[in-house]
């Protein structure tokens, strides 16, 4: 029998989850990922807030190849970036990647750009946590 490899949402922190706290765990990611791909935040403060999260954070595998192809692409302008990312999600093993699909078809509005800093606040959070640093307020 072949020995199958669990989903990143059956391992890691999702372990022993409900469902519903897996499916908010994963909204958290996504929300974070369409924020960094937004027009409406500076590629230089996309790159800031790449380097206070860690890949580790996203428990699921595509979010978490999604997060560093972002970090890797670097300070070009959000336009570029979501034109690069579907060829280089799929460079990566993800050969039917659609970006419309992961990040949703309306990209973020001004009125959504709070609650999307709060998911990248959160798993900043987190990081700082499972590090034993505290974050100064």
């Amino acid at each position: 029998m072949e020995k199958r490899k669990a989903p990143a949402s059956e391992s890691g922190r999702y372990k022993g989850l409900g469902n519903m706290e897996k499916d908010e765990e994963l909204r958290q990611e996504r929300q974070a990922l369409r924020l960094l791909c937004s027009n409406l935040i500076r590629a230089t403060t996309r790159m800031e807030l790449c380097n206070l999260l860690d890949s580790s954070l996203f428990q699921d595998t595509l979010h978490r190849v999604a997060f560093e192809e972002i970090r890797t692409a670097g300070t070009i302008p959000a336009k570029r970036l979501r034109e690069e990312l579907p060829g280089r999600i799929t460079n990566r093993g993800f050969p039917d990647f659609e970006l419309l699909e992961f990040l949703g078809k309306d990209l973020a509005s001004e009125s959504e750009v709070e609650e999307l800093f709060m998911s990248v606040l959160r798993l900043i959070q987190e990081r700082h946590e499972s590090d034993g640093s505290d974050l100064e307020n």
